[in-house]
Parts: structure tokens; sequence; C-alpha cells
């Protein structure tokens, strides 16, 4: 059995893989992801991926001191290069930026290594709207977001599955524009796209948390801009206020009860 308890956000990633996949784990460091997915059966055969040496040798002693080396192949190469078309049907991507993520997906889609792939388990440490974007621009459908706190971080995990899949569910509704519940503000589709449909049809804490930071850290900035007489400056302040008004709105909105 897996020795290592899994971090409450690899763990709510883990419960992202479907049973019985083929999991390609990018970024592996210690291969603790695919030796819990292995051993709780939600998948049946796992590669863990790794670019840089040391992560690599410490996910080849994970496995081994698991006793899974059978069924968890671990590969030294740049994201998607250490799978073949075909050879997975779920991928998770965790603790890297929104960026990052997106730029690993877009270079395995142009190398043919999505072929076949039906899940996508993310967890971007920041930048998450770009990697909505990524997700919307190729066809992917968010069907899940969690968001969590865990030693003073916030984490998002989004969840995806290929649109034409999709049984009840189209991007083009997911992202529709409407009129938050609570009050008469219309959320577009780039709020939406930064703030997370899914987050903002069931808000928690953690969520408020988050955006409520967001504010502050504008308002720092805003605050630092005052000091500078440029033109430049002055349509940054514009922006940063219509900005913060925005966010502002949207959490006025947002039912403040829920857990």
């Amino acid at each position: 059995m897996n020795k290592f308890k899994l971090s409450k956000r690899l763990q709510l990633v883990l419960e992202q893989i479907p049973y019985g996949s083929r999991l390609a784990d990018i970024g592996s460091d210690h291969a603790l992801l695919p030796v819990a997915a292995v051993e709780s059966g939600r998948a049946v055969a796992a590669i863990a991926g790794e670019v840089n040496r040391g992560p690599y040798e410490a996910a080849l002693r994970g496995v081994a001191e698991a006793g899974r080396g059978n069924v968890i192949s671990v590969r030294h190469g740049n994201g998607l290069e250490v799978v073949q078309p075909g050879e997975v049907d779920c991928i998770a991507i965790a603790g890297m930026g929104g960026a990052l993520i997106a730029s690993i997906l877009e270079d395995g889609r142009r190398a043919g290594k999505l072929a076949g792939v039906t899940t996508l388990a993310l967890q971007p440490n920041v930048g998450e709207d770009i990697l909505r974007r990524w997700l919307l621009g190729n066809g992917w459908l968010l069907v899940a977001e969690h968001i969590l706190e865990e030693d003073g971080k916030i984490y998002e995990i989004l969840t995806a599955v290929p649109e034409q899949q999709a049984s009840e569910a189209t991007n083009d509704s997911l992202y529709a524009e409407r009129i938050l519940e609570g009050g008469q503000v219309l959320c577009s589709r780039d709020t939406l796209l930064q703030m997370g449909p899914w987050l903002l049809q069931a808000p928690n804490s953690v969520f408020m948390e988050k955006w409520q930071g967001e504010i502050r850290k504008l308002e720092g900035i805003l605050s630092s801009l005052s000091r500078s007489e440029l033109e430049a400056a002055e349509l940054k302040r514009v922006e940063i206020k219509a900005q913060i008004k925005q966010i502002a709105e949207v959490l006025e909105c947002l039912p403040k009860d829920k857990p």
C-alpha cells in the first residue's frame, strides 16, 4: 500500500480520475498520484512523467517502494512527450501555472497525444482563466470545478471532457451570459472564464476569500499607480477600477452562507 498520504489537493485531483482509467500524470514528482490511483482502482495502469532529473528519480523510488513497477511506467521527458498517441485516456497535471499547463496540452494536441483522452484533471496554481480559455478554444468542456485552501494557499481543480462526448451540456450553454441569482448583475463570458462558471454557481467560503483577496491586490496596485501622473498610469487606473467594480458586484450577488 502507498505509505504516503495524499494532500487534500491531490486527493481531490485523484477523485476526478474515472475508475479503470489509463492515466498519465505529468509533473508527477514522487509519483504519489499514480500510485494512489492504481491502489484505489481509479487507474489500471499509469505513466508518471517528469522533465527534471531529481523528481524523475524520486518517482522511480516511489513506484519501486510501492511495488507498482508492473503497472506504473516512470518516464523522463517534457510534458506529453512521455505519452504515445492513444496510450492513455486520462491526463492529470497538477501544481503548475495555468499558462504552462495550457502550453503542455497545446503541444500535446499538435502531436496527437490527446487522441483517445476522455478526461483532463487539472490543478493550476495560478492562471486558471488562461486554462479555461484553452479548454474552451480546443473543444473541451468543463464538467466540474473545485476550490479549496490548504496550508494557507488556495487551489482550483478543473475537470474537463471532450465537448462532443458530453451528453447534456455545451460550452455555449456553460459560458452563456447570465444574470446572477442574487441581483441584477450581468455575468459576462469573460467573467465566467475568469472566476469559473461552476464555482460561481456554488460559491463557498474559499471562493469568496480568494476574490476578496484579489480585490485587495488590485487596490494595492491602484494605490501605487496613484503616485504616477503618466497618461499610461491613468489608463491603467481606469482599467483596474473597472475590474474591482466588476468583482465586487459579482461577490455582492452571491450567497454568503455557503460553507
